[in-house]
């Protein structure tokens, strides 16, 4: 049981765990995720997709998040957790939703005609019609432009997409061996230019 201390320390963080291999629900199912500590979250269903929307009380986001991993994973009712959301892929229409701000003004600063002119990259889409950004990298960069004022939303941004890198990993571990080998083979090439 945690002590009156640390509990003075705790916040309540909201998210969500995408789960694989679930896709309908069951009394099974709820009483199991009942019992692993999973009380304070809700379980839903979206195109056969299960997911869990939690409001987790705990001293920081890390811990509130992998706390509700390790007690979903417990469960025995092979439930893996597949993604953290908020995801860390956004559109512009995404961004002006999660800031609050209108469609244009997201325009603009991409363009770059508004603000400082040094919008992050969009990490997918340039040969497509729609272009993708990390939210990590944009909310990163509102912070650091003063155009929001909240550290949270960059913390919780950053610590979502390394939980979700460390799912895909553990998901494909295979594909860390290639990882690495890309990794020494483009500092391989700067080292030779």
């Amino acid at each position: 049981m945690p002590s009156l201390n640390s509990m003075k320390n705790e916040k309540k963080y909201h998210f969500t765990l995408t789960l694989k291999s679930i896709s309908e629900p069951s009394e099974e199912i709820e009483n199991a995720l009942f019992e692993a500590n999973c009380d304070d979250a809700l379980l839903y269903f979206r195109n056969q997709i299960g997911y869990l929307e939690f409001d987790r009380s705990s001293e920081n986001i890390e811990g509130a998040i992998l706390s509700a991993i390790n007690d979903v994973e417990s469960t025995g009712i092979t439930a893996n957790i597949a993604r953290v959301e908020p995801a860390d892929l956004v559109t512009s229409a995404e961004i002006s939703r999660r800031l609050n701000r209108s469609r244009e003004s997201i325009r603009l600063l991409i363009k770059g005609a508004r603000g400082s002119g040094d919008f992050p990259t969009p990490i997918a889409g340039v040969t497509s019609k729609t272009l993708l950004w990390s939210w990590a990298d944009v909310s990163g960069w509102f912070y650091r432009n003063n155009k929001i004022d909240d550290p949270f939303i960059v913390k919780q941004a950053q610590v979502i997409r390394e939980i979700n890198e460390a799912l895909e990993i553990r998901h494909k571990p295979y594909s860390f061996k290639k990882i690495s080998f890309f990794i020494s083979r483009i500092d391989n090439k700067k080292k030779l230019a």
